[in-house]
């Protein structure tokens, strides 16, 4: 029999007799931890899950170790910015041995509706929607037809006669 369990914001699949490094739990070790926030329980194909707890269902476990795991580097860089930060991280954790799986039953959130409850309900036939006309797509080149076209000015040239002229007027 397996179950699926939450602690310290994850979820956590486990069998009797398993060993799993959980987030750190305030216990000390050789005491007996209880989770009661089973998600699902199960052995073959008879599963029970819950919505979102399985009501009376526990998962015991043994603590056998607290701890930190291995360290892990930090490292912030940003480049042609002079910007590096570095550091290290060693987070706290604890070990435990799973003891015992008891199966409760589902829990819904929602009663469920009975059919008296609801008013009977006449049958309609439903008329098909009548298919619309598929939309032509716009004209993606409207920046050519809208845009006016700007003629360029230009400054009238000098005749070079007028620059010869101009030159034997000053001799």
């Amino acid at each position: 029999m397996y179950a699926v369990f939450r602690s310290g914001g994850k979820q956590y699949r486990a069998a009797e007799g398993n060993r799993l490094k959980l987030e750190k739990i305030e216990a000390d070790e050789g005491a007996s931890v209880e989770f009661d926030q089973v998600l699902l329980v199960g052995e073959g194909a008879d599963v029970k899950v819950g919505t979102p707890y399985l009501s009376g269902s526990v998962v015991t476990a043994k603590v056998i170790a607290q701890g930190k795991t291995k360290k892990v580097s930090v490292v912030k860089f940003k480049r042609r910015q002079n910007y590096l930060r570095q550091g290290s991280h060693r987070q706290f954790f604890t070990e435990v041995e799973i003891t015992g799986i008891a199966a409760g039953k589902t829990t819904d959130k929602a009663p469920a509706k009975k059919a008296a409850d609801k008013p009977a309900a006449e049958p309609v036939a439903k008329e098909a929607p009548a298919k619309a006309a598929p939309k032509k797509k716009a004209a993606t080149k409207k920046k050519a037809a809208t845009k006016k076209t700007a003629t360029k000015k230009t400054a009238a040239k000098k005749a070079p006669a007028k620059k010869a002229a101009a030159k034997k007027d000053s001799e």
